[in-house]
């Protein structure tokens, strides 16, 4: 079987000129790899620091790695991106011109005979409660037509500071919050049989074996502290890469 790629939380677009750079070169020898060797990538949320789409405008900043993108689809390698908690609202961008699959929330997968869940981590489990109050007030309707019908400087501004402030925010109990997924992959394991949960979000990358039946719990960790960490599900079994 060929191997299925996982990715998340690269933030493009959040550090400095040179940091992009490396990230965007890894990027670049990542997908050299997956043509090489894989049929699929999952991106689990978070890959751009800030995106709002509009409907006739796309903001500057992301075009190398949209070149990227579209090769590899043309490449036949099929793409889907879960939408994370800096990705606001994804659109029909990447659908329509890309050829990029968009996913929202929570999915299971069958591969090669394994149950796989994957998400990108935001708002599950308990705590995390002023995100959860401040995902409902900006993914409406309402608020979405608001946001886009902004003059696009003035919207993709006010992407970028609600982004640092997610970032700034700190929650009250840091260490519930780094076990705050892993917690919910053992409750989730009381309540179905699954093989691998994979997510991202909180950038503390591990493989932790769940105590509940004979699953694992898989965090990709971030790009943004000069590491390039990947998954790759191949021959039955997620491994966790460095580039």
């Amino acid at each position: 079987m060929e191997g299925i790629f996982f990715i998340s939380d690269i933030h493009l677009g959040l550090q400095d000129e040179q940091s992009e750079r490396l990230k965007l070169d890894s990027l670049e020898r990542l997908f050299a790899i997956i043509k090489a060797e894989g049929s699929s990538l999952y991106m689990l949320g978070d890959i751009l620091d800030y995106w709002l789409e509009f409907r006739h405008v796309i903001p500057k900043g992301f075009t190398r790695f949209f070149s990227l993108l579209s090769d590899l689809v043309r490449q036949n390698i099929k793409v889907f991106y879960v939408a994370g908690n800096h990705d606001f609202y994804l659109g029909r961008y990447f659908d329509d011109e890309l050829g990029v699959k968009t996913m929202y929330g929570m999915h299971e997968l069958v591969l090669d005979g394994r149950k796989i869940v994957i998400a990108h981590g935001d708002g599950l489990g308990k705590g995390d409660f002023g995100y959860k109050v401040f995902s409902r007030l900006v993914n409406n309707r309402f608020s979405l037509a608001l946001l886009t019908g902004f003059q696009p400087d003035l919207a993709i501004g006010l992407m970028k500071g609600l982004s640092q402030l997610s970032r700034t925010h700190k929650p009250v109990n840091l260490l519930f919050e780094v076990d705050r997924l892993l917690n919910f992959a053992e409750l989730l394991a009381t309540e179905k049989d699954f093989d691998y949960f994979i997510c991202g979000h909180n950038h503390v990358k591990g493989v932790v074996e769940l105590s509940e039946g004979s699953g694992r719990y898989v965090n990709l960790g971030t790009w943004i502290e000069g590491s390039s960490p990947y998954g790759v599900f191949c021959n039955g079994a997620v491994q966790l890469r460095e580039l």
